[in-house]
């Protein structure tokens, strides 16, 4: 037994409740279990209950051994002044002036059992074969719930960003934008160089690509080398000038390009993200009023200059390939930079409009397939957009991954069915 279980059968009274009587041989009648404390203190709060014709109302604490209560030293503190009921797994010790239940003759062996399967599979999702114990609908409203989770999550990571910059949203979109351009690979590393580069200096210098990619390049290190080429050597000397002029500094780090493939080495990377830069205009207020995905796509949709279109790396020609930004990774800067950003400054601003947007947006995108969807998708758990695989990534690394099973619907309504 765990605490964990012993509150989910209190929670939702999982337990035979008839011919109740405390361990003191006293009558006992619940009127209301109380709500789950999510805070320091009891575990139940505001709870009602009737010991021996007598209505008391207060809290609840929970332990698998009733000597925890001591364990836990809570006969000196205050915060447990209050409590009207013990519910305990085993009753190994007496606890005056507090009645005492105990639960473990009461709760149906099959409970246990699956319980103990779940926490015991070696399958990278417990209940792998019995997800569809949901149905269709539950399925969409659980997905809708994990993904605002997620949402959430992100949304978190987005509002420190927003105190660092000191509460500059742009700023923010910015640094956000770099670091998914990076990749995992060179994400660090892109959010770094977009931290030593304002907003404010790529505005000064947005009608001129070259220099862009020579500001974003020569702060992460990539202009360090003496080329033989024309537009390297020029790139060079363009940062050279306005590195002194802005007082830029430069990544601890080079950006890497080892087991890459080279539509995505950071040298191409930073050249469509120039490119994107050159094209746009305030950024996060177009991110703010527009409602239409597509436009939002059809902003993304650039191409690295005419130099790239023969190159993957400096002084290296190759055959002629178009640079341009694929379908997919439009798809994963909207899913991890715009819609977080949205979401964010929705809770920011308290205003549901943008929350609403960025969800929205995820259902209108592709789905995201990989290892974690696939599992999912080979048990039929359907994965048609954005949304839902945003929303069973969450579930596979928040849930499954922790086996949080008695909080995941799908746990929760399997353990009911005893």
């Amino acid at each position: 037994m765990t605490e964990k279980l012993l509150q989910f059968i209190w929670q939702f009274q999982y337990f035979n409740k008839s011919d109740l009587f405390t361990e003191n041989g006293e009558t006992l009648q619940i009127i209301y279990q109380g709500q789950l404390n999510h805070n320091q203190g009891p575990d139940f709060l505001q709870a009602k209950v009737i010991v021996n014709d007598i209505v008391l109302a207060g809290n609840i604490e929970l332990h698998c051994l009733s000597s925890d209560w001591y364990k836990h030293n809570h006969n000196l503190d205050s915060n447990y002044n209050n409590i009207i009921l013990h519910v305990v797994w085993q009753n190994d010790k007496a606890i005056p002036h507090v009645p005492t239940l105990c639960l473990q003759e009461r709760v149906a062996k099959v409970l246990l059992k699956r319980y103990e399967e779940l926490m015991n599979s070696q399958a990278a999702i417990p209940c792998n074969n019995l997800l569809i114990v949901l149905n269709e609908f539950e399925w969409i409203k659980w997905k809708e719930r994990l993904a605002i989770e997620r949402m959430e999550v992100k949304a978190k990571k987005v509002l420190s960003l927003f105190e660092e910059s000191n509460h500059h949203w742009e700023e923010v979109f910015w640094w956000m934008l770099a670091y998914n351009f990076g990749l995992k690979v060179n994400a660090e590393i892109f959010m770094q160089m977009a931290k030593y580069i304002s907003v404010n200096v790529l505005a000064k210098h947005k009608q001129q690509i070259n220099q862009l990619e020579a500001i974003l390049l020569g702060t992460v290190n990539l202009l360090n080398e003496d080329f033989e080429e024309v537009y390297p050597i020029m790139l060079k000397k363009e940062y050279q000038f306005l590195q002194k002029k802005y007082q830029l500094q430069s990544t601890v780090q080079t950006p890497y390009f080892l087991r890459m493939r080279p539509a995505n080495f950071p040298t191409i990377r930073l050249a469509q993200l120039a490119k994107f830069i050159q094209q746009s205009t305030h950024l996060f207020s177009v991110v703010k009023e527009t409602d239409s995905l597509k436009e939002i796509k059809t902003l993304l949709t650039v191409e690295a200059n005419d130099y790239w279109l023969y190159h993957y790396v400096f002084d290296k020609p190759t055959a002629l390939r178009q640079k341009q930004l694929g379908s997919e990774m439009i798809d994963n800067i909207i899913i991890n930079t715009f819609i977080p950003i949205l979401f964010a400054y929705g809770l920011y601003t308290k205003d549901e409009k943008y929350k609403q947007k960025a969800l929205q947006w995820l259902m209108q995108l592709s789905p995201e397939h990989n290892t974690i969807t696939a599992a999912f998708e080979n048990q039929k758990i359907e994965n048609q957009s954005a949304l839902d695989s945003q929303a069973l990534i969450h579930l596979k690394n928040n849930y499954c991954n922790k086996k949080l099973c008695l909080q995941c619907a799908v746990g929760n309504k399997l353990m009911k069915q005893f």
